[in-house]
């Protein structure tokens, strides 16, 4: 028992017994497709069967979306890809990278060979695909002008750009003669009609019907071609050598003339939302200019001449009026001053002393004041001032003098 396997250990004992054989690594095993499921994320589920056993397979969206076949239950199908085990079941199945319908083998022969050789050249590479023209003025076609898928494509491009002109080259699209008409077709939009783009389109069809679209010499000048090529062949599900070659791959030829043009309306919606983008920013730059100015103004205002003329003019008017108050207060207090002093000398003036009765004596001969009644001699002559005139006298020696014991005369 302790030899025994575990589930997980046994198969991935198998997964690994399958992956070491080469056989199983690259196999094609036909059949007829029962529960076929597409699931959301792209991949396909499907069963293949025979008269007597089944085998469950699968696709990742990675291929699918490659695949120019669309299988269906009951379709009898050929199933390129390697047998593993899905571990979580412990089932084995296909995984396929490759489906082609039984009976059409040599064509998908071709197919890959001429694919493998061109990929090789490097005329799928990303690099050397060339931009679509946003707003193309001329739009040349290259298909049948009987086909329904050239009104169609001619109905979106009048309705999503009316302004472009739309150049037909004419070919046929199916049969042995089409793909060296699809070659001229090509090149005269490349030599004379000067377009801006061109639409290479064919609506769907089995395989055999979009096979001159596969055709090496369509391929070759598909990647010669100076203007940039869009593709639309088929439906989405139809892939030819001519996509993987051309500059841009539509799903469907009116999906090919909606990439090649913008929509008209929402040029317009964008027009308008510019224009209100426009308009705002213009606001708002005619507000902050505004802004700027009234600012300006002020700050002009403050250093502006007249203003400043104004300001010293009122300030000469306020030197003026403190001027005016300081002298006159400076002539109060000054006649304050001088009427005190005037005062003061009116009371020291010796004639408002003689006013009240006081007089002055002074010797005649020298006029010199006597202050004292000693020291001067009787028979001395001396003058007597009053405070209306003066007196002339002489002085005389009396006993009977009270104070000074002589008598003035």
């Amino acid at each position: 028992m302790s030899d025994a396997y575990s589930i997980s250990e046994l198969t991935t004992y198998i997964r690994e017994m399958f992956e070491v054989n080469d056989n199983l690594q690259d196999v094609w095993v036909q059949g007829e497709v029962s529960n076929m499921r597409r699931a959301s994320s792209g991949h396909w589920y499907f069963t293949l069967k025979d008269g007597g056993s089944q085998l469950k397979c699968v696709m990742w969206r990675t291929n699918t979306a490659r695949q120019s076949v669309l299988p269906d239950d009951g379709d009898a199908i050929m199933a390129h890809g390697y047998v593993g085990v899905y571990d979580s079941q412990g089932v084995y199945q296909l995984y396929a990278d490759s489906i082609r319908a039984v009976g059409a083998g040599d064509l998908y022969l071709e197919f890959e060979r001429l694919k493998a050789k061109l990929q090789g050249e490097g005329l799928f590479d990303p690099d050397r695909k060339r931009p679509i023209p946003t707003f193309p003025q001329k739009i040349g076609i290259v298909t049948s002008p009987e086909a329904a898928a050239f009104q169609d494509m001619q109905n979106v491009l009048r309705r999503r750009f009316p302004l472009t002109e739309i150049i037909l080259s004419p070919t046929l699209v199916q049969g042995a003669e089409a793909p060296p008409r699809i070659v001229a077709a090509i090149e005269r939009l490349n030599d004379y009609a000067h377009v801006d783009v061109i639409l290479v389109c064919r609506g769907g069809g089995s395989i055999e019907d979009l096979w001159a679209f596969n055709d090496e010499r369509v391929a070759r000048a598909i990647a010669a071609s100076r203007v940039p090529i869009i593709t639309g062949i088929g439906h989405e599900t139809d892939f030819t050598i001519s996509d993987f070659v051309s500059d841009l791959r539509a799903p469907t030829p009116s999906a090919a003339a909606e990439l090649a043009t913008p929509d008209s309306a929402e040029l317009r919606l964008s027009v308008r939302d510019l224009s209100d983008t426009l308009n705002g920013l213009l606001d708002d730059k005619l507000a902050s200019m505004k802004a700027n100015l009234m600012a300006s103004r002020r700050t002009l205002g403050h250093v502006a001449p007249a203003n400043s003329i104004r300001n010293f003019r009122q300030r000469v008017d306020d030197y003026n009026t403190r001027l005016v108050s300081i002298q006159t207060a400076t002539v109060a207090r000054w006649r304050e001053r001088l009427s005190a002093r005037t005062a003061a000398l009116n009371a020291a003036d010796p004639r408002s002393i003689l006013k009240r009765g006081y007089a002055i004596i002074y010797n005649s001969e020298d006029m010199t004041r006597i202050s004292e009644a000693t020291g001067t001699k009787a028979g001395t002559g001396i003058t007597i001032q009053f405070h209306d005139g003066d007196l002339k006298a002489r002085v005389e020696d009396k006993d009977s003098h009270e104070r000074y014991k002589r008598t003035l005369f």
